[in-house]
């Protein structure tokens, strides 16, 4: 077997050099990276890194740390990586592009070594580290900009399934012959992009519908007063199905229909608190929000604040709500 493997550890260090042998340890594995331990003083790590072929997988335990990698440490010169951390006790946030995903046991995220980042680890931990060359993923399409500094895993799919696969491997390749380690490689490469391929469709169906979501609330905020405004009129005004109406709002235990009727009756609730409108009726309130039976709005009203509108308006409800 030529499996090359490394090994560090602070145990036999001596406490005064273990945060130095630490940093130049981890900027000599990493390929320049800085590292900060929070102000601690006191510190322990071990690392030991394997290989499956092209692909890179270590062991990490230690206290709580941060690394960095800024403009002036890419180098880009050298091999790019994607570089998986998948937590087995403790967390991690990642941070790049202006993103953050914080991970625990179960989950794991990924980060572009040829760019910025940071990754945070606030609490002593156990991390599997998985560096996956960029070239292999890179040349199968993916946009890897959206991809990095995402959780991943979660207990379940695909994701679930290359975390498993990530960590038997570490502890199989000391007993692997090259073909098998290359394979190995091969076969967590294959489950990575998979799992990023499901990550990218999640994604942008998700945000196409909070795209919509967002466009539906605009929408209602602007026409709340139409007494015609309903799902078959939002539908036509945003020529989208009645079912993508649905979907937007499938978080929402109200849906599109509740979301509406809320809306109003909080529009409704503000103007009877209102000391500037005191002088208009209830009757006159209501229809300027949009309702247009009044047993309907009384009965609605009641049922959501506990109160028909005159009593809330009379015993000074809503002025209680907004000096409290």
């Amino acid at each position: 077997m030529a499996i090359t493997t490394a090994t560090m550890s602070t145990d036999d260090v001596s406490a005064r050099d273990k945060l130095p042998y630490w940093r130049d340890w981890v900027w000599k594995l990493f390929g320049g990276l800085d590292s900060d331990l929070y102000g601690d003083t006191v510190f322990d790590g071990r690392i030991s890194t394997t290989r499956a072929g092209p692909v890179v997988l270590t062991r990490l335990e230690s206290g709580r740390h941060r690394v960095m990698r800024t403009q002036s440490l890419v180098r880009r010169s050298e091999e790019g990586y994607l570089k998986i951390v998948a937590p087995q006790r403790g967390c991690a946030g990642v941070e790049q592009f202006g993103r953050q995903a914080w991970v625990g046991p179960g989950e794991w995220s990924l980060y572009d070594t040829t760019q910025t980042y940071a990754v945070a680890n606030p609490e002593p931990v156990e991390h599997l580290i998985v560096m996956v060359p960029k070239a292999d993923l890179a040349e199968r399409g993916l946009n890897l900009t959206e991809l990095v500094a995402r959780p991943l895993g979660g207990g379940h799919g695909i994701a679930r399934l290359a975390l498993q696969t990530m960590r038997s491997a570490y502890q199989e390749l000391p007993d692997m012959g090259d073909e098998a380690a290359r394979g190995v490689g091969a076969a967590i490469t294959q489950l990575v992009h998979l799992s990023l391929l499901d990550l990218a469709g999640h994604g942008t169906a998700l945000t196409q519908r909070e795209a919509l979501r967002d466009r539906i609330k605009q929408l209602v905020a602007h026409r709340l007063g139409d007494p015609s405004l309903g799902v078959e009129d939002i539908a036509l005004a945003l020529r989208c199905s009645r079912r993508q109406l649905y979907n937007a709002f499938a978080d929402e235990p109200e849906g599109v229909a509740g979301y509406l009727l809320r809306e109003r009756l909080e529009a409704v609730r503000r103007d009877l608190a209102d000391p500037a409108q005191m002088g208009r009726s209830i009757t006159d309130i209501a229809l300027d929000r949009g309702f247009n039976s009044l047993p309907h709005f009384s009965r609605v009203f009641a049922q959501r604040f506990g109160v028909p509108p005159s009593v809330y308006r009379r015993e000074g409800y809503g002025q209680a709500v907004l000096v409290r």
